[in-house]
């Protein structure tokens, strides 16, 4: 036999049923406004090696220095590829060509390079090899200059290995080393990894030297006192 509900336990039901929504709702919208106010200082901290856990590609376990490189000598092939080889046909002059390869690969570095490894950075392992990590308005034109310097000495060393080949067969219309993508992105990455280094060995001999005199006035202070 069905059992009668009266009256007042349906509506005592019914309250009960809307009480629990109206809490589920309170629930949710507690965390949702915790989500739209986090902010850096609120946020528990993570570290690096706990973020890891959870990247399950496998581009995760490459370390950041071989992704890094492997950025800038695509790139550079790129460049290589599309303006050596293929306003290479319709700019007639060798100076020109390289000139405008030297902007490109500058524009380039700047805006595509330099932005990726800013979305890729965590502590600075990508952007440690670039010269000029700051995004600031004089970098642009900075890595235009700086990649007129590289080209020049991509020039000579291509120039220098050839005719050197050429002294040696006796034969100085011999060309060995041809301008293709891959040699030219391998060169041009040598040459950059050299200045960047250069400048990395600067820095570290300047911190070390800053280092020693703080330490050598921290000393002097306790010794006056």
């Amino acid at each position: 036999m069905a059992k009668k509900f009266s009256k007042k336990e349906i509506l005592k039901d019914n309250s009960n049923d809307k009480s629990k929504q109206e809490n589920y709702y309170n629930l949710h919208t507690e965390a949702v406004e915790k989500l739209v106010n986090a902010s850096d200082e609120t946020a528990p901290e993570v570290s690096e090696q706990e973020l890891k856990k959870y990247r399950s590609d496998g581009l995760s376990k490459i370390p950041a220095w071989i992704k890094a490189l492997f950025i800038k000598f695509w790139f550079n092939g790129a460049v290589c590829y599309f303006i050596i080889w293929g306003l290479g046909i319709l700019i007639p002059s060798t100076l020109d060509v390289l000139v405008v390869t030297a902007i490109v690969m500058g524009i380039v570095t700047d805006l595509l390079v330099n932005n990726a490894f800013r979305f890729f950075d965590v502590d600075g392992e990508y952007l440690r090899w670039t010269l000029f990590p700051q995004k600031k308005f004089w970098t642009f034109f900075a890595n235009i200059l700086y990649a007129f310097v590289i080209m020049f000495l991509v020039t000579l060393v291509y120039e220098g290995s050839n005719f050197l080949v050429a002294i040696k067969s006796g034969n100085l219309d011999q060309v060995v080393l041809g301008v293709e993508p891959i040699l030219f992105g391998l060169l041009y990455l040598i040459v950059d990894l050299m200045f960047v280094g250069a400048k990395i060995f600067i820095k570290k001999l300047i911190y070390d030297a800053n280092k020693k005199l703080t330490e050598k006035d921290k000393i002097n202070n306790e010794g006056l006192e």
